[in-house]
């Protein structure tokens, strides 16, 4: 059995993974999937990490997992505690001494979106979230996941260079989602090869592939 820490995105809570989680307990396994500190501007990405550190506890063979933003977070739980594993669902691959607020710049996400919406007739960078966001996951459930968005991360976290020096020495796996139409896969494949040497796991799912595709996640987070 393995204990899951499974680390939300931007403006989003621990309920996020809540079908995911109801899987991976239906299958023998623990699960951790803290609210992270929202609503503080002066918290940073080491606040985030202690806070998820805490709430595990004493709990072992962890296998830390961390949507979007959370990519952020994850290895610095890593850097922290002893874990078997690292995945990132749709994560933002940071880099050594590079900050969030500089990550869409660095990482050509902008132009990414342009190529992308071209080809999709402007889905991907659409300003409608049942479009860019929640296009595959149920009306009511989405609707229940935009009301719970809050202030996470706060500016100081977003400003914060990445504080590791290098990649923790974990084995890391990435899951792509092919229809993100936040995160474009093609500058996902290239972050996840080019920052951490690894060929994605693919799902066919939107960005928040844990509220549409939660059982097929679940396949590929145990496989």
């Amino acid at each position: 059995m393995s204990t899951f820490v499974l680390i939300h995105g931007a403006g989003d809570v621990g309920w996020y993974w809540h079908l995911v989680e109801a899987e991976l307990r239906a299958r023998g396994h623990d699960v951790v999937a803290p609210d992270l500190p929202g609503d503080d501007d002066s918290l940073t990405l080491d606040d985030y990490a202690d806070a998820v550190v805490e709430e595990v506890g004493d709990r072992h063979e962890l296998v830390v997992v961390g949507h979007s933003f959370g990519a952020f977070t994850a290895p610095l739980v890593a850097a922290r505690r002893p874990v078997e594993a690292l995945i990132l669902v749709a994560g933002m691959v940071p880099s050594p001494g590079e900050s969030p607020d500089q990550w869409w710049s660095t990482t050509g996400y902008t132009e990414a979106v342009q190529r992308q919406a071209a080809r999709d007739g402007g889905l991907t960078g659409s300003d409608d979230p049942y479009v860019s966001f929640y296009h595959d996951v149920s009306h009511g459930i989405a609707k229940k996941a935009m009301s719970q968005e809050r202030a996470h991360p706060s500016s100081a976290a977003s400003a914060q260079p990445w504080p590791l020096d290098a990649w923790p020495t974990v084995p890391t796996r990435f899951v792509l989602c092919t229809e993100d139409r936040f995160l474009p896969p093609e500058l996902q494949r290239g972050l996840a090869l080019e920052r951490l040497g690894v060929v994605p796991d693919e799902i066919a799912a939107s960005h928040c592939v844990a509220l549409s595709r939660p059982v097929e996640l679940v396949d590929l987070l145990l496989g």
